[in-house]
């Protein structure tokens, strides 16, 4: 099962998940349509169905020309207002495409109709990898519009954390370096949060994205899977995990990202000012 990343807007992904074999694909968050069937006519895919994570327009916006295109299309998704969509799908309900698997997975809070979807080939060695919009991020999660706290913890650790570890995290944005800027100013002895920040920095400067990381490994360096981590309690002074994870958010939604393209004195001034106790 391979998976071509699909960098587009300003920091968005959307993603092609390619069953080589039998040459179909499914696209997730298609919302640059002629990119996308610019790569499925480049390697002579069969465009299989569309999975629409939610329905805002910089994932969603490209399903109705999608359809324009191939009338026969299916747009899957969990909310009504996905533009284009055919099937709405419900909590753990499967799909089939070839060899393709895929589970729907009901994620409300970012927005109230948010689903992830969880993919893996049939007979197929790949790890399998799920989809998370604006669910879950490297290192972070998504905001709370439509949603509570409660609902993202739910999410968090009884949806997508319970998914094998080895699972590839294929999320909706590049915000991995602000997000670890974050995890680091929570944990600040996490030197696995300062090892992944430094790598996402070396992909920024090779313009190479830092998706997919792993379930496994988010639970190393994300504060929001670690939520009972004696470091994270203390910057939020919550110990509720649910307390914890809104208090977390909350500071997020303050966090501003410093400028990378600093001088190197200034970036050693503004990295002591965020890392200093």
């Amino acid at each position: 099962m391979k998976v071509k990343v699909i960098s587009i807007l300003e920091d968005n992904y959307m993603y092609l998940v390619i069953e080589e074999r039998g040459k179909q694909a499914v696209a997730v968050d298609p919302a640059v349509p002629h990119r996308l069937l610019d790569i499925v006519k480049r390697e002579d895919l069969t465009l299989a169905a569309v999975l629409t994570t939610h329905h805002h327009w910089d994932h969603a916006r490209g399903n109705e020309a999608l359809r324009k295109e191939l009338p026969h299309l299916k747009v899957y998704g969990r909310d009504d207002r996905i533009e284009g969509l055919t099937d709405k799908v419900t909590d753990n309900q499967e799909l089939k495409f070839g060899s393709i698997n895929v589970r729907c997975l009901s994620t409300p809070c970012h927005t109230s109709g948010d689903t992830c979807f969880y993919i893996w080939e049939d007979e197929c060695t790949d790890d399998p990898a799920v989809f998370t919009g604006d669910t879950m991020f490297i290192g972070g999660c998504g905001r709370f519009f439509e949603g509570s706290a409660n609902q993202m913890h739910h999410n968090l650790t009884q949806v997508l954390g319970t998914l094998p570890p080895e699972t590839k995290v294929f999320c909706g944005h590049e915000c991995t370096i602000k997000n670890m800027k974050f995890a680091v100013l929570v944990e600040p002895e996490n030197n696995k949060a300062k090892e992944m920040l430094s790598w996402a920095r070396a992909r920024d400067e090779d313009d190479k994205p830092t998706v997919p990381s792993t379930l496994g490994d988010e639970f190393d360096y994300n504060p929001f899977l670690r939520l009972s981590e004696e470091a994270v309690q203390k910057f939020t002074e919550k110990k509720d995990p649910v307390e914890v994870l809104d208090v977390l958010r909350r500071e997020m939604d303050k966090f501003k990202k410093p400028k990378e393209r600093l001088p190197p004195h200034a970036m050693l001034a503004l990295e002591w000012g965020l890392l200093r106790p």
